[in-house]
């Protein structure tokens, strides 16, 4: 096997996935990635998205796919409730959070979910996660169930309610975690009925 080939299957295997852009960007050719489709080293996942032959699938291999096609974007709402195990819903769409400007990816499988944010809504809230070894971007337990109250509009109150019930039995949010971030993202009037009903 030639360097670059080794290098490429290297970075593939330490990433999980690796994107083609990647690879110039690393001055390495990005046709070393077709061969090595051919060859029975790599797949490919989407255009420019490749991973190794070895890699596992799990329930979250979607969620890395499309975060690997658009590094910025965050996990949110359904999609970060099932990261953190907080609902009984399984979304068929990838719910993603991208910056107010920025370019939603162009994904043909899985469908995504684009919400736009903007100031604190990219920062706040917002841990890294290790999902099957790659490095996601996901909204706290805490900032998803406030999202849901949010957003309760388009997931319905019934999710954000569930949410609310299982974060806080299984004792994964404060009360004071979630007065500050309900009260910064404005929808603490909203939740108040509801968190009065934990207490």
């Amino acid at each position: 096997m030639d360097t670059a080939k080794q290098k490429i299957l290297e970075i593939a295997q330490s990433k999980g996935i690796i994107r083609s852009r990647d690879i110039s960007a690393l001055g390495l050719p990005r046709v070393a990635l077709t061969r090595m489709v051919r060859e029975g080293m790599l797949i490919r996942i989407e255009r420019g998205l490749y991973a190794p032959k070895s890699r596992n699938i799990s329930e979250h291999s979607s969620l890395i796919e499309a975060t690997s096609k658009c590094p910025q974007g965050i996990v949110c709402l359904l999609s970060a409730l099932r990261v953190h195990n907080l609902t009984t819903q399984s979304p068929f769409e990838i719910w993603l959070a991208i910056p107010h400007k920025g370019r939603a990816p162009k994904m043909s499988y899985p469908p995504l979910r684009i919400m736009r944010f903007s100031g604190k809504a990219l920062t706040e809230g917002v841990e890294k996660q290790l999902l099957d070894g790659v490095e996601v971007q996901v909204t706290n337990v805490t900032r998803t169930v406030v999202d849901c109250f949010k957003f309760r509009n388009k997931i319905g109150l019934d999710v954000a309610l569930e949410a609310l019930r299982e974060a806080w039995d299984s004792k994964l949010v404060s009360m004071d975690e979630l007065w500050r971030c309900a009260s910064m993202f404005r929808v603490a009037n909203v939740m108040r009925p509801y968190m009065e009903t934990l207490s």
